[in-house]
């Protein structure tokens, strides 16, 4: 039984035609009928007390203030990711991270609270912000960029560093800057852009204007880097499986003191030219046995976008080992 009993909210909670439950319903392989505010629901125990779990949480959402808000398909998706968080924490998690109470593995934004959605996020934050260089590494939407964006964001408020410099490779599927129109700074900002979203969802458009314009945050492509120091700095490398070697090295050179670096890619994303060795590939081999370094393996279990993405990841990681056996 939910409560109090409220049928604007109630009708927020289950969506049209009911299809927040149906959702519901199918991802935790459970049965729900509902009558106003009373919800019977069938299954194994675990789903049972998850989904009811969710369902309170998410009819928790349905009013702010005296505004009455609409649960998407999303936060269905993301609040049973909590739950199976929850249930693997203690057996997943490194010892020295207490998922519930810990501040490493939570991150507080003037926009919000940003948490860890899996166990190898959680762990991926508590190793981003113990160590002084990181690598992320994973396929497309386990949330390597924007946890590590979350990050530098946080570090910035609390005056931890002076700036935020993000820098991805201008390389992508073969298209040549060359042969777009416009001039560099137009050419370079497509391939930019995914940093721009995360900080404008984070800090708001405005502030991340300003913040730009007095040189706090720098968003860059890769061959700006060359020469640099990069002193007092949170320093993200996005996209690195499309650096080379030489380029690899160089940013790594650039971390100064007082500095944090982040470096995220995906091996299986590589768009290089086949003669050229993917700087990211070459850094997990030789820098592996460093100590000073972490390494976070992040797979299709930590995708936080449509669920059908991880269907897709899981069917191309499949295709290529049955490439490799042949």
């Amino acid at each position: 039984m939910i409560e109090p009993i409220d049928n604007k909210r109630l009708n927020s909670l289950c969506g049209p035609y009911n299809e927040n439950i149906k959702q519901l319903e199918r991802l935790l392989n459970i049965e729900i009928n509902n009558r106003e505010n009373l919800f019977v629901i069938t299954g194994d125990n675990i789903c049972v007390q998850a989904a009811a779990d969710i369902l309170q949480v998410l009819y928790n959402q349905t009013k702010i203030k005296d505004k009455i808000i609409n649960i998407e398909p999303e936060q269905i998706h993301l609040a049973v990711k909590d739950t199976r968080i929850h249930q693997k924490v203690s057996e997943n998690l490194p010892s020295h991270v207490d998922y519930q109470n810990d501040k490493l593995v939570m991150i507080k934004t003037k926009r919000g609270v940003i948490k860890p959605r899996t166990p190898n996020q959680a762990q991926y934050i508590a190793h981003v912000l113990d160590y002084d260089l990181s690598f992320g590494i994973g396929p497309a939407g386990t949330g390597k960029t924007y946890l590590a964006v979350a990050a530098a964001v946080d570090a910035l408020e609390k005056q931890q560093i002076r700036r935020i410099v993000l820098t991805r490779p201008a390389v992508e599927a073969g298209e040549k800057l060359g042969f777009l129109p416009g001039d560099l700074s137009q050419k370079v900002d497509p391939y930019l852009r995914p940093l721009y979203d995360a900080l404008f969802e984070m800090l708001g458009f405005e502030k991340v204007e300003k913040l730009i314009e007095k040189s706090v945050i720098e968003v860059a492509p890769l061959a700006y880097m060359r020469g640099r120091t990069l002193n007092d700095a949170f320093i993200i490398l996005d996209e690195s499986q499309n650096t080379t070697i030489e380029q690899m090295k160089m940013f790594l050179t650039r971390i100064g003191f007082n500095s944090k670096a982040v470096i995220t890619g995906d091996i299986t994303q590589i768009d290089l030219p086949h003669h050229q060795k993917s700087g990211l590939r070459h850094a997990i081999e030789v820098l592996s046995q460093i100590n000073e370094i972490s390494f976070n393996f992040l797979n299709s279990e930590d995708v936080v976008r449509h669920p059908i993405v991880a269907s897709i990841v899981n069917a191309y990681e499949q295709w290529e080992e049955n490439q490799h056996k042949q």
